[in-house]
């Protein structure tokens, strides 16, 4: 399935060799497919958006998730964010707990759960797997989106300078291998979630620490 890319995915094509092939047209119809008898999340529109909403040219952050949340209501095509007026998962919680603290000592002007405002500064919430099914994590792990998750990672360390890799967790810290640290800054530290958040995300100053590298390197810091 070698379709035209849309125009909001045209810089991502362009940078990354395997959705020049249509890789990544190929996974949206299978699931297109699995739709037809499994509820899947996100919607199907809504599969690229941290793409579509962050161009290649424009990241200068890379968040990596999981997989998206597996319950109704909560997925919407970017890592660790729910839409505005959805209750914040407790990972979420977390980090707008870290961001409060080290950004705006312990009080957030703004607790939205929906990170659209980080897309749209260059903030990439990329999820390694794109699609899930309804109440099964880690079920879409064989469809391979890692194939193409993981080239995306890869041709911006590649193509791009002084970006910041932020990996919470083992499953995030794997994606290290494929960020030459001589050129970005990679910060790793144990995963927001309740069950490992306080063995060192709460805490890290990850937030700052990020806005404070892309500043020595000419970019504006994110507004968290």
């Amino acid at each position: 399935m070698n379709q035209p890319a849309s125009p909001d995915l045209a810089t991502w094509v362009a940078a990354v060799p395997l959705m020049r092939v249509g890789y990544h047209l190929d996974l949206l119809e299978q699931v297109a497919s699995l739709r037809q008898s499994h509820t899947i999340y996100p919607p199907q529109e809504q599969v690229f958006r941290a793409l579509e909403l962050t161009p290649f040219e424009s990241v200068a952050v890379v968040i990596v998730g999981q997989d998206p949340y597996h319950g109704p209501g909560q997925a919407h095509g970017l890592a660790f964010s729910v839409p505005h007026g959805v209750r914040p998962p407790p990972s979420l919680r977390n980090i707008l707990r870290e961001v409060a603290e080290d950004c705006y000592d312990g009080e957030a002007p703004d607790v939205d759960p929906d990170l659209t405002r980080w897309a749209v500064q260059g903030v990439l919430l990329l999820n390694a797997l794109l699609t899930v099914e309804a109440g099964r994590p880690g079920s879409h792990r064989a469809l391979g989106w890692e194939r193409l998750t993981d080239a995306i990672i890869a041709q911006l360390s590649a193509q791009r300078e002084h970006l910041v890799f932020m990996l919470w967790g083992r499953y995030a810290q794997a994606k290290a291998a494929l960020v030459d640290p001589t050129r970005h800054l990679v910060l790793q530290a144990s995963h927001p979630s309740p069950l490992s958040a306080h063995r060192g995300f709460l805490g890290c100053r990850h937030f700052t620490r990020a806005n404070a590298y892309l500043q020595v390197h000419g970019r504006p810091p994110v507004i968290w």
